[in-house]
Parts: structure tokens; C-alpha cells; sequence
């Protein structure tokens, strides 16, 4: 990040990313809505706003309750779930109930958002199958299968600064499953924040995406892996020994384009953010890849948070579906 005074960051921008005004719908298109969806989400363009970036379906494989017959059968990574692809119901633990008013009393899991009763992610340095959820609207989280309430996840993300604002799908990381059951990744403080989403409804809609981000602090290497075999390998700026880059799993937010930065055009907020920077140029202090003007921030810890990458690498990434999960070691 840096730190530029009356400089106003747009939360879910990335740290040291720039406001700036008149955008342009971005070039190429991002995976991150499934194949089965028949209302695609276009860019959003507003005048002087952020834009999302698009939306493809080639990267992402979806199973939904609308259009598959059963459940698809179970990662291999997920060694909770029974091993017949068909539950029968009476293996699903119900949710506790939860009514319209006490759905609008939880904390919305948002970049902006402080979560504080979800628990933590039980084991932050294991890659996960894959598997990603989109609620197609808003739905509680739990904090386990059948227990309390913890927060709200809504169907969209807001991205920006008032009047400023932008949404885009809610894709969230699965890193653990049970019968009717995912253990999801928040894009909320505090960092590793999960909760529990009941899948068993047409509520949520679960897919799976071959990619997998690693982010090695000690190497300064990101390593974009797709269906388990190296895509690309990149040295990278990290953050400076008092404003770490956060450990653990997280996963792309969203993708966002700014054709009037003076460093990256596009930036790719995580679900994670700064625990030095409770905030930051008017944003929420949201850690992102981005790219930089010069060359020589890679491989060194220089940033305030923000993971800086190459432009061959931040243009690789921008073709990842959001959800994908981001391992930072």
C-alpha cells in the first residue's frame, strides 16, 4: 500500500489502489458465474465508477439443485462427505431456522464487514478441492451445521465508495463439506473467518473451479496452478515487515478495472485484509494482486499489504473465477 495522504481507495480495490474516474469496461472476460445460469451478469459500468470485470462460464463446472438430480459426488479433498454421491435427507442436518427479521440483525459478510462470532478457519495452510458457493440470495451462515447464526452473505458484493458503488457475484471458497453442508470462506474481518452454508436448497448454487493460487511470503513466489499442474510461476512484492501480507486461505473477491491508475489498470481484491491497516485511503484495507510501474518491487517485501505482480501474471489471474481460493504461506 502506499500511503498518499488524500489519496480515497475504493474498498475491495486493493490497499494501494488508486481511486480515479472514467473507467472502461475491461478487456477479455472473467469465469465467474456457471455454464446453467440463464441471466448473465454483464460488466457494470457507472460514469467515474469502478467497473467489474465481466463475467465467462468456460472455467467454472456447477452443480445446482435446479438442474442435477443428486448432489454431485464428493471431492476427494473433502473427507467429510460420505462416500455415495446420493445423501439421503435423513444424513443432512437441518438449519436452525431463521426468520426474515433475525436475517436482517446478522452482520453482512462483506469486505466492509466485521463478522466477529464466526469461527476461524480450522486448518489455513491445506489447499482445498475446489469447490466454490454462490448464494443467489441472501442466506444465513452458521457456526457449525445446525447451530447458531453468525452472518448474513448476501448475493452480491459491494465494491466502492458512496455514491461510487458496484456489486458483484458472491463466489466464496469451499474448504470443508458435510452432507447438505459447506464450510466457506468470508470475505470479512477478521482474517480466516469461515462459517457454515447450507447447500441443500436452491438458495446456493456450487461449482467447481480447477485453479488454485499459492502465495510463498519467503520465496516472494505465486504459482497459479490449474487441475494440479503448474500454469505459471511469478516472483512478487509482498508486504513490509510492519504491514504483513496476511497467511492462510482466502480467495479472489472480484475482479476490477480502472483504465486511469497510475500503476494497475486491474486490480483483484481478496477476501482477506490488512491487520495493520484497520483502514486505508477510504477503504477497508482489503488485500489484492495488482501490478506496479517498476520492476524492481518483485521479490522484495515492499508493499503495505498488497501482493504486487508482474502484468503477464496480474493478466493470467484476471482469467481466474472468483472464489478460487488463494493460499498465502
Amino acid at each position: 500500500m502506499i500511503d498518499d495522504g488524500d489519496r480515497h481507495t475504493a474498498p475491495g480495490q486493493g490497499d494501494e489502489q488508486p481511486a480515479t474516474t472514467g473507467p472502461e469496461s475491461p478487456s477479455g472476460t472473467r469465469p465467474t458465474q456457471p455454464p446453467t445460469e440463464t441471466r448473465r451478469r454483464s460488466a457494470l459500468a457507472l460514469a467515474g465508477v469502478l467497473v467489474v470485470v465481466a463475467v465467462v462460464v468456460s472455467a467454472l463446472f456447477v452443480h445446482t439443485r435446479s438442474t442435477t438430480s443428486a448432489d454431485p459426488a464428493p471431492l476427494a479433498s473433502s473427507p467429510n462427505l460420505a462416500g455415495d454421491s446420493a445423501i439421503s435427507a435423513a444424513e443432512i442436518v437441518s438449519p436452525r431456522p431463521v426468520t426474515d427479521e433475525q436475517l436482517a440483525t446478522l452482520p453482512q459478510a462483506t469486505t466492509y464487514s466485521t463478522t466477529a462470532a464466526a469461527p476461524r478457519d480450522p486448518a489455513p495452510g491445506h489447499a482445498p478441492g475446489g469447490r466454490v458457493a454462490h448464494p443467489t440470495r441472501t442466506v444465513p451462515v452458521f457456526a457449525e451445521p445446525g447451530g447458531e447464526p453468525v452472518a448474513a452473505v448476501p448475493a452480491h458484493q459491494p465494491l466502492g465508495i458512496e455514491p461510487n458503488l458496484v456489486h458483484s457475484d458472491t463466489w466464496l471458497s469451499v474448504v470443508d463439506e458435510q452432507p447438505g453442508w459447506a464450510l466457506v470462506t468470508l470475505p470479512s474481518r477478521p482474517n480466516n473467518s469461515v462459517a457454515w452454508m447450507f447447500t441443500d436448497t436452491d438458495a446456493v448454487t456450487l461449482a467447481t473451479t480447477p485453479y488454485l493460487i499459492t502465495v510463498d511470503r519467503a520465496a516472494f513466489e505465486l504459482t497459479l496452478t490449474i487441475g494440479g499442474q503448474v500454469s505459471g510461476r511469478w516472483k512478487v512484492g509482498i508486504g513490509k515487515p510492519d504491514a504483513v501480507t496476511p497467511a492462510g486461505r482466502t480467495f479472489l473477491l472480484a475482479a476490477l478495472r480502472d483504465e486511469k491508475s497510475p500503476f494497475s489498470t486491474v486490480v483483484l481484491p481478496l477476501g482477506s485484509h490488512s491487520d495493520t491497516h484497520q483502514s486505508f485511503g477510504g477503504g477497508p484495507g482489503t488485500v489484492a494482486f495488482h501490478s506496479w510501474p517498476t520492476a524492481d518491487v518483485y521479490g522484495t517485501a515492499s508493499s503495505d499489504g498488497c501482493v504486487r505482480v508482474p502484468a503477464d501474471a496480474l493478466q493470467a489471474l484476471t482469467d481466474v473465477p472468483s472464489g478460487t481460493t488463494v493460499l498465502i504461506k
